[in-house]
């Protein structure tokens, strides 16, 4: 007879049978999350930021209602490309200065805490004048030709706004509502970088003494030349003035989103008929 005890199948751990589930602790679920917002945090830092379109100073190349990503490291990093102000220094790391033409998203110089759009047009020791709102640059007039007039559909956050003299801009019945109509023209840039611009006429920015643009600052101004408060207004008129080149956050890439303002969050299905889908993924110039 078998000295040896016998061994209960049922007592036995089965080879195949699975190991038991180790619950994750507080410390662990902590960690993901602290992850996840140190990580969203240097997305946000160094990389891509969103920014959406308040008004329409850059028509007809960025209109209301645009959601576009900002690129946040070809120019470098100053304290504005960091949230919540949480770094206090002065200047750019790894400094490289915008090209003329480039759409470029940054800090109001002045008191208010906003982040404004423009493009720019003259780089430190640039000499910039307007004349009958023509762009001179070191002495030469930038070349426009006129266009085919930018028809815009007024929309709830796009309405009709005209601030010159020329009978072009005007507002016609369109098939789907009313149209706006503004004179467009194509100005291009010393090397042949050319971009759309729209002149309503005679406005008070329209000339412009020669003025060089400071060492670290930029002359940027709205493609939307006669609506746009941009270096040609002095901040303490509310505009931009010179812009200091720490001030810029980074240039405009993509639009991920446009909207024409009539949608309602608690009317989901307004959310995509209110959207302009062919402005998704615009890429700025």
């Amino acid at each position: 007879m078998d000295s040896e005890a016998a061994t209960d199948p049922a007592a036995a751990p089965s080879a195949d049978a699975p190991a038991p589930e180790k619950k994750e602790s507080w410390w662990e679920t902590l960690r993901f999350f602290l992850f996840l917002f140190v990580g969203a945090l240097m997305l946000r830092s160094f990389v891509f930021a969103p920014f959406n379109i308040p008004s329409g100073s850059m028509l007809p190349n960025l209109m209301i209602g645009d959601h576009l990503f900002v690129a946040k490291w070809p120019y470098g990093i100053s304290r504005y490309s960091l949230p919540f102000g949480m770094a206090r220094f002065s200047g750019r790391l790894f400094e490289r200065l915008p090209e003329r033409g480039d759409i470029v998203v940054f800090r109001y110089p002045g008191n208010r805490d906003e982040d404004l759009v423009k493009r720019v047009i003259g780089l430190p020791g640039d000499t910039i004048e307007v004349r009958g709102g023509v762009v001179f640059l070191n002495g030469r007039a930038l070349p426009r030709r006129r266009i085919a007039d930018f028809e815009m559909p007024e929309t709830p956050n796009s309405p009709c706004r005209f601030v010159g003299d020329d009978p072009a801009a005007r507002r016609v019945a369109g098939p789907d509502g009313p149209v706006c109509h503004y004179p467009r023209y194509v100005e291009s840039l010393p090397g042949g970088r050319s971009y759309e611009v729209l002149d309503q006429g005679y406005g008070p920015t329209d000339n412009y003494p020669p003025v060089t643009v400071p060492e670290g600052n930029l002359f940027v101004m709205g493609d939307n030349r006669d609506d746009s408060a941009d270096s040609r207004v002095p901040v303490f008129e509310n505009g931009v003035g010179m812009l200091p080149v720490e001030n810029v956050l980074g240039p405009a890439e993509i639009a991920y989103w446009s909207t024409d303002g009539s949608s309602s969050w608690i009317k989901p299905w307004t959310w995509f008929t209110a959207a302009r889908w062919r402005r998704i993924g615009h890429l700025y110039e």
